[in-house]
């Protein structure tokens, strides 16, 4: 299928959609650190790579971390590479990963419809809440749906603009790719199960395979296991290398099986019900969601018409919504790659919906109530001084009692509101673009950097390191990904997921060892009664919990913590 030729007010328009997604996006990035509960963790095996030289097998401190497959730590540890600074570093992957997500929407949509679809469906996705809030995180979600998105790509327009083959095993390598991502990365595979469904039914702007054609749908397959064997056969051979060492054998067990289909089938964390997805499909993806009852009957018309268009990435959506509602265990943030496809799906119509007053009206009512809610919040944390204000303050230890962050929450809230007020019905596409805008800027910009210390615990550590003398050696008991990775200095650690009461037992034993030099770091859930408190420095709450340093001064002998407090532990999460 040919494109005519783009103008240059179509290109133009493009490139200040993508500036417009560089500013929203980037904005922020270099002032913050890696804030829990993931981003420190994969920080610090991307950090381990690059010092240890280990690229096969990512490591949290002393353990192999076999949580996921290493693209997110191996993205992160090339972007230090190359800009030499983890606060930029870390966060760079999901940054390109969502600029390439919104040129690949906006292609399939200039290729299935028209240049202005493809503006609509990127815009609509940039607009969405929760893309943008993920993609300014350093998380294996971000990479993961640029994959899957880009698996798409490649499949749609095999099916629907082709036949191209080389495009639809392009598809089948990032769904590859995907998977060695995070296990789901094969999901864009799924659409061939509404494409058999087209074909076979004859369905408008689906392509028709000739017959014989077999093998080459099969070498789609053979793209994919060739993407996955990039990491796999490696780590295998690195790992049966290294059989003399059982942790090996225990990372091959666990990061092959107990990670992917064990935790589909019997999820141990995130329990939710089934209709788990339906506010986060309603809110999550404001303003976007807004369309939905413009959108679902025009969705119906056409899918009676028989256009493949839209029954390709609607049915596609909602597969993958099925398919993450079936087991017990859910994360708002697993159906993060179904969304740009919503988006491409509800971009024809952007153009006549938005014309619609009723739409107009709600995106206006939206902006109005997300600026009123921030504006009295910030108002009354700096008029009224309540108790839940000054408190966070205090546990946050804000010098200025958090005046300056509540100024910027209210400060957001009467920029969206003076928008609206401005711009008013006929100008409320550019309100609610503006006011998402301002947003994102002002979190950005003036509320993350006051949030960093407490959030990162830049702050606790630093004031270990403040505690440790030129000779000292520091040890960790229960500890969490960002104290190791913002303390910036060696340390000794017993374990991550070992059980508190071992780790405990191993730091005092070392501690013994050398008294005069070596401190240990400890939440306090941890060391229970076997601590005299009088004898240890206290560091003070953060990351919801209470942390101390102390000496083998301070321990008392022969005591061992209650092992009843990890599992508490557990419960407070991040």
């Amino acid at each position: 299928m040919s494109l005519p030729h783009a103008s240059s007010l179509d290109r133009r328009r493009f490139w200040l959609l993508m500036l417009i997604a560089l500013v929203v996006i980037g904005a922020g990035i270099g002032m913050r650190d890696p804030w829990p509960s993931d981003e420190p963790r994969y920080t610090l095996a991307a950090r381990q790579m690059v010092e240890g030289g280990d690229w096969l097998f990512p490591h949290r401190g002393s353990e192999l971390y076999a949580d996921k497959p290493p693209m997110l730590m191996w993205a992160e540890a090339i972007s230090f590479e190359l800009v030499r600074n983890w606060r930029i570093a870390f966060l760079l992957p999901s940054l390109l990963a969502a600029l390439g997500t919104l040129a690949l929407v906006y292609d399939l949509g200039r290729r299935l419809w028209s240049r202005q679809v493809g503006l609509y469906a990127a815009a609509g996705l940039l607009l969405a809440f929760q893309f943008v809030y993920q993609v300014k995180r350093a998380q294996i979600d971000p990479l993961l749906m640029l994959l899957i998105t880009a698996g798409n790509w490649g499949l749609l327009r095999h099916m629907l603009c082709g036949p191209h083959w080389r495009a639809y095993w392009l598809g089948c390598f990032c769904a590859g790719l995907g998977v060695i991502t995070k296990g789901v990365g094969f999901l864009p595979l799924l659409l061939l199960l509404p494409y058999g469904f087209a074909a076979r039914r004859g369905w408008d702007g689906v392509v028709r395979m000739g017959p014989g054609q077999a093998l080459r749908w099969w070498l789609g397959l053979l793209a994919m296991l060739a993407a996955i064997a990039l990491w796999l056969v490696p780590m295998l051979l690195a790992a049966g290398a290294r059989d003399g060492n059982p942790a090996y054998a225990a990372y091959v067990q666990d990061i092959l099986f107990h990670q992917t289909a064990d935790r589909y089938a019997n999820s141990w964390g995130h329990i939710h019900s089934p209709l788990y997805y339906i506010p986060i499909v309603l809110f999550s993806w404001l303003p976007l969601s807004l369309t939905y009852p413009g959108t679902l009957p025009r969705w119906w018309r056409a899918l009676k018409a028989k256009d493949a268009r839209l029954l390709l990435p609607v049915a596609w959506v909602a597969l993958v919504l099925v398919f993450f509602s079936i087991p017990a265990g859910k994360r708002d943030v697993y159906i993060l790659p179904a969304l740009p496809m919503l988006a491409l799906a509800t971009a024809p119509f952007l153009e006549e919906l938005l014309q619609a007053r009723w739409l107009r009206a709600a995106g206006l009512g939206f902006i109005g109530l997300l600026g009123t809610l921030l504006l009295a919040v910030g108002a009354y944390a700096l008029l009224a001084h309540p108790r839940f204000a000054t408190d966070w303050a205090t546990q946050r230890e804000f010098d200025d009692g958090g005046r300056a962050l509540f100024g910027w929450l209210t400060a957001i809230g009467a920029s969206q509101l003076a928008l609206v007020a401005g711009l008013r019905l006929r100008g409320a596409v550019w309100a609610v673009s503006g006011a998402m805008a301002v947003l994102w800027l002002g979190w950005s910009i003036g509320i993350t950097p006051r949030l960093n210390d407490s959030s990162s615990s830049a702050a606790l550590m630093a004031k270990v390191r403040a505690q440790l003398g030129p000779g000292d050696q520091l040890g960790l008991v229960a500890w969490k990904e960002q104290n190791l990775l913002m303390l910036d200095r060696p340390a000794v650690d017993f374990g991550f997921s070992q059980p508190w009461t071992r780790q405990y037992a191993d730091a005092v034993a070392w501690q013994a060892s050398d008294p005069a030099h070596r401190w240990l770091f400890v939440q306090q859930a941890a060391m229970g009664e076997c601590v005299l408190r009088q004898r240890a420095v206290d560091l003070g709450h953060a990351n919801r919990r209470q942390w101390w340093l102390f000496k083998a001064g301070a321990v008392v002998p022969g005591c061992l913590p209650d092992a009843d407090a990890e599992a508490a532990d557990a419960r407070v999460g991040e």
